[in-house]
């Protein structure tokens, strides 16, 4: 691999978006909702269109997350810029509840409007959309794991929005924000690219970047000192079902001169696996092993290895660990 193609790799693990789309897994869903009018006069219309195109709600569900993939893009001028918060005074409850309902309802028609928005404006159109359809729906706010300095940090931030939407008897986890698409830091700009992992993401891979700010999910307690100290995982983690089972901590500590031992399942030797040093080289992994439908293999913390290691699969970043050498 070039060079210079390793080097550009590792400067987007650094960068806030991290959702590029290796292997997209399209459905017939997302074929249908392709050929969706960009925009649609109001939110009952593209409500109605869907009604009509799909029967059940896991199909509705998905077609609303397509729609808004799709068609909403990432608004990164506002992120860097947020507005001020709208304060506003009220004498009764009824009338709080009133003015909160108009804050959101403006929301949500900004992003179906503009085609734009932060996570707030995602995660209310899709909650909209879905009531609509009579499909439960809430908007569950708090901290987002997308970047080589999360790992280890010390304290929790809310600072992320999305969904969980109720269908086939169960609670479903879905962040559209993260499947519409990813920031180029080549071009300085979001680009619009459909990701279908975020929609009713596996728990373990979803709360390994996400923690909510109750710190629950459906009643059971989530650990923060996982979420904190916890590696960092990529996409294609999530698209190829790759399972970090060794280090099981984000942050490893390791005696220079020392052998760091790593486990992934489902990566074969067959796989082009490798890391990069400090000095933005690819280094082959060398003997690695294949033991219980997974690769086994050791990497040396030498001079040579950095702050961090991420490993890759082929082009793909698949985890990082933050080294801390004794």
């Amino acid at each position: 691999m070039p060079q210079k193609k390793i080097a550009l790799l590792f400067f987007f693990l650094n960068t806030f978006f991290l959702n590029f789309t290796f292997a997209q897994k399209i459905n017939e869903v997302d074929k249908i909702v392709a050929k969706y009018p960009k925009s649609f006069d109001t939110t009952e219309k593209l409500a109605e269109k869907i009604e009509k195109d799909f029967d059940s709600d896991s199909d509705r569900a998905r077609a609303i997350y397509s729609w808004i993939g799709y068609n909403i893009k990432y608004d990164y001028n506002a992120y860097l810029n947020p507005p001020k918060t709208q304060g506003f005074s009220y004498s009764s409850e009824a009338e709080k509840q009133r003015k909160i309902k108009q804050l959101n309802d403006n929301l949500i028609q900004k992003a179906f409007n503009s085609k734009k928005a932060v996570c707030e404006g995602f995660t209310a159109l899709y909650q909209h959309l879905a009531s609509l359809m009579g499909i439960k729906c809430e908007v569950i706010r708090g901290d987002s794991k997308i970047s080589l300095r999360d790992i280890g940090r010390k304290t929790l931030s809310s600072n992320h929005a999305w969904n969980m939407v109720f269908f086939d008897k169960k609670w479903r986890l879905i962040d559209v924000t993260w499947g519409q698409g990813y920031y180029d830091t080549s071009k300085g700009r979001m680009v619009n690219d459909f990701n279908p992992i975020y929609f009713d993401t596996d728990p373990d891979y979803f709360f390994a970047k996400h923690f909510p700010d109750s710190g629950t999910f459906l009643g059971n307690k989530l650990s923060k000192d996982d979420f904190l100290n916890g590696p960092l995982i990529y996409n294609k983690t999530i698209e190829e079902d790759y399972k970090i089972k060794s280090p099981n901590s984000g942050i490893i500590e390791a005696k220079k001169g020392g052998k760091i031992e790593f486990e992934i399942k489902n990566i074969s030797k067959s796989d082009q696996v490798f890391y990069l040093n400090k000095k933005n080289q690819a280094v082959k992994i060398q003997n690695p092993k294949e033991k219980r439908g997974g690769l086994e293999f050791e990497i040396l913390n030498d001079n040579n290895v950095g702050e961090y290691i991420t490993i890759f699969v082929g082009t793909s970043s698949v985890v990082s660990f933050k080294i801390i050498s004794k």
